[in-house]
């Protein structure tokens, strides 16, 4: 036994070596960590539990009969992100590339199904080349495992994609399909056709973080919602997005002690939101103001930036904010920011995650580019997520809230559980110079003075349609609220929802616009 013994520990350092040190140092050279230093950076100190680190191909194709690494190029495992598990795999790009073969799949599949099965939380660390060309249609057959594991478990546990090297083609599918993904500028990756495929049929030229970096993702593409300059930073936030989130559905996120007052008094909030509704401020400002500490995670950053995602706590409470970004595009919505908003309203209500929403919102912002691209399709994704959503949910109307935009942005009427609104909000149809235009335009044609007729029926538009009571005097605001009390009002609020259980019909599922 002993002799036995020895033996298996001897194969496992080898294990943990890896391949070669040559290997190792051409992973260093490239600014990469190795997949082993990554999981310790992810998971608590001595906390990984490793699964089938013996395992081997059996391919024999190719040269591949002499070449039979253990691991097969992915280290498989769990273990604890601040005291609670986490399943994880990582590619080995010193093994083959982190190219993804018959024995590699099988090891992510087995640890994708424990995730599943325990409830847990899964972080993918994704390093990898695709397809292994030599195992053939085995290995394609691999990443349909993979993707059909990833919706079996999408809105039932956590799923995060962390992008530490290349992922074309078909692999780039399934960091698509989980809930986040993060990525690091120079050196990952995302395409579907690579630089030289895309130069072959369509002549343009283009280098690979041109066409799939982390800027162009977390910029233009919206499919990364976090961008890095390091690993560490990276696997950092991973870690801190994991504090927020529940293990899965059937649980909430955690609390933690708080020592910022929920009864604090929000008093930079009267001078913070100017009362005109045509100059801007920073909303990110107000959500300072009201979270705890003045600290949130904003989902999405750098992408469709008139539209705020973000988490962060409220008395302890973890909570979804949704909130209109009065500096960007005067806050309206366009298709990105719906799409945006949609995607993150059906997390948080996946997750058990409360919802609030913070409304200075003009409306959808017009023109032949918005209706071509689909503004009514993709507006409609923004509205069925709050419709569908069952989470406690609780607006407050800061400034505008003008027309359809109103509606969509989780009114009373789609069944916010709570509205409040400031002194100094405006809800209406649509703004009061373009109402009085429409509704007395023949008078102000008329007029000797259309100027100071048009000026005149805006006053009164505002006086009996706009004013901050309208909505109140009609129930479709349940409290117009001091600013100062902004932070008690929703604390207590949210406290009171706590316990609210709501079902949706009986159905497959439903079928959202896309």
């Amino acid at each position: 036994m002993l002799a036995r013994v020895a033996e298996l520990h001897a194969l496992r350092e080898r294990v943990l070596r890896g391949p070669s040190e040559q290997a190792t140092q051409a992973q260093k050279a490239k600014g990469k960590l190795t997949a082993r230093e990554r999981i310790e950076l992810l998971l608590d100190d001595g906390s990984f539990h490793e699964v089938e680190s013996l395992r081997r191909h059996r391919a024999t194709g190719f040269g591949l009969d002499t070449k039979k690494p253990y691991t097969d190029g992915v280290i498989t495992g769990w273990g604890m992100v601040e005291g609670r598990t986490v399943f994880v795999y990582a590619h080995d790009f010193r093994i083959f590339g982190g190219a993804l073969g018959e024995a590699h799949a099988t090891k992510i599949h087995k640890i994708m199904d424990m995730a599943l099965a325990a409830g847990a939380p899964l972080v993918s660390l994704n390093d990898g080349a695709g397809a292994r060309i030599q195992e053939g249609v085995s290995a394609l057959a691999g990443y349909g495992g993979i993707f059909q594991r990833n919706t079996k478990a999408s809105g039932v546990i956590p799923q995060i994609s962390v992008m530490l090297g290349p992922c074309a083609g078909g692999a780039a599918y399934s960091p698509a399909l989980t809930d986040f993904v993060f990525m690091v500028r120079e050196t990952s990756q995302m395409f579907i056709t690579g630089p030289d495929v895309v130069k072959a049929v369509t002549g343009e030229e283009i280098t690979q973080n041109g066409l799939g970096g982390a800027d162009v993702h977390a910029e233009t593409s919206g499919v990364a919602h976090f961008a890095y300059d390091d690993e560490e930073t990276c696997i950092a936030d991973v870690r801190h997005l994991l504090s927020l989130l529940p293990p899965n559905n059937r649980e909430n996120p955690p609390s933690v002690f708080c020592d910022d007052p929920a009864d604090r008094l929000t008093e930079s909030l009267l001078t913070l939101v100017p009362e005109d509704g045509n100059r801007p401020y920073d909303m990110t400002r107000v959500i300072e103001e009201l979270v705890d500490d003045g600290e949130y995670l904003e989902i999405h950053e750098r992408w469709a930036r008139n539209l705020i995602c973000a988490l962060a706590r409220l008395d302890g409470q973890v909570v979804g904010i949704v909130a209109n970004q009065p500096q960007s595009m005067a806050g309206v919505l366009d298709i990105h920011a719906s799409e945006k908003g949609g995607r993150f309203v059906q997390m948080c209500d996946a997750f058990n995650i409360p919802i609030v929403t913070l409304l200075d919102v003009p409306g959808f912002l017009p023109g032949v580019d918005q209706e071509h691209g689909g503004i009514i399709r993709h507006g409609a994704k923004l509205l069925y997520a709050y419709c569908n959503a069952t989470v406690p949910r609780i607006s407050l109307i800061l400034r505008k809230a003008y027309g359809g935009a109103y509606i969509v942005m989780d009114s009373q009427s789609i069944g916010a559980d709570l509205t409040y609104a400031w002194p100094t909000n405006e809800i209406a149809v649509m703004g009061a110079e373009g109402a009085a235009n429409v509704i007395f335009r023949r008078q102000i044609a008329e007029a000797d003075d259309p100027e100071a007729v048009r000026a005149r029926k805006v006053k009164e538009y505002k006086s009996e349609l706009m004013h901050p009571y309208y909505a109140a005097e009609r129930g479709l605001v349940d409290e117009v609220i001091d600013p100062v009390r902004t932070r008690q009002v929703l604390i207590a609020s949210l406290a009171m929802l706590h316990a609210k259980h709501a079902e949706l019909p009986h159905r497959k599922h439903g079928n959202p616009p896309q």
